[in-house]
């Protein structure tokens, strides 16, 4: 199994609490995804993550295909860290780590993000012609909302 690996960093005109407050709260995830994606979260949730917290979501990446996709928050260190990993979804392996920095009068925001494809050579293949861009695209919209908003 390949797995890939996803980096990002984004610095925001916030502080640390406010950076927290906005992506700890689940709710704001649909904010900062794109409309193509129609992600819809399925589950009741908090506003604020937690260590153990699963969340449920429909998202239609493929073809408009319907998909579930469930994740769970794995590790949480406030204001500074939060882990999300996949349970049910898309990928063979997904893991997401969100960071958040402290800097001069701003924040740092770090994704780290690795995953895996099922369908072993022919994943390879709609990676490279397919998921690798996709994943590009969500990330640049987020990136760009983020710094519409703050």
């Amino acid at each position: 199994m390949k797995i890939y690996s996803l980096e990002r960093t984004q610095e925001l005109p916030i502080s640390l609490a406010q950076g927290w407050e906005f992506f700890s709260n689940p709710s704001n995830l649909k904010e900062i995804t794109p409309a193509w994606l129609e992600l819809k979260v399925t589950s009741n949730v908090p506003e604020k993550i937690y260590s153990g917290l699963f969340i449920s979501y429909n998202v239609k990446p493929f073809l408009g295909i319907t998909m579930s996709w469930v994740t769970e928050i794995l590790d949480v260190k406030e204001p500074y860290f939060f882990v999300d990993e996949q349970k049910l979804g898309p990928y063979s392996f997904w893991r997401h780590q969100h960071i958040f920095k402290e800097i001069s009068n701003a924040i740092e925001v770090r994704d780290i993000v690795h995953y895996s494809l099922p369908l072993g050579i022919l994943g390879d293949i709609v990676h490279k012609a397919f998921i690798r861009n996709q994943l590009k695209q969500i990330f640049d919209f987020r990136h760009q909302v983020l710094s519409e908003k703050f």
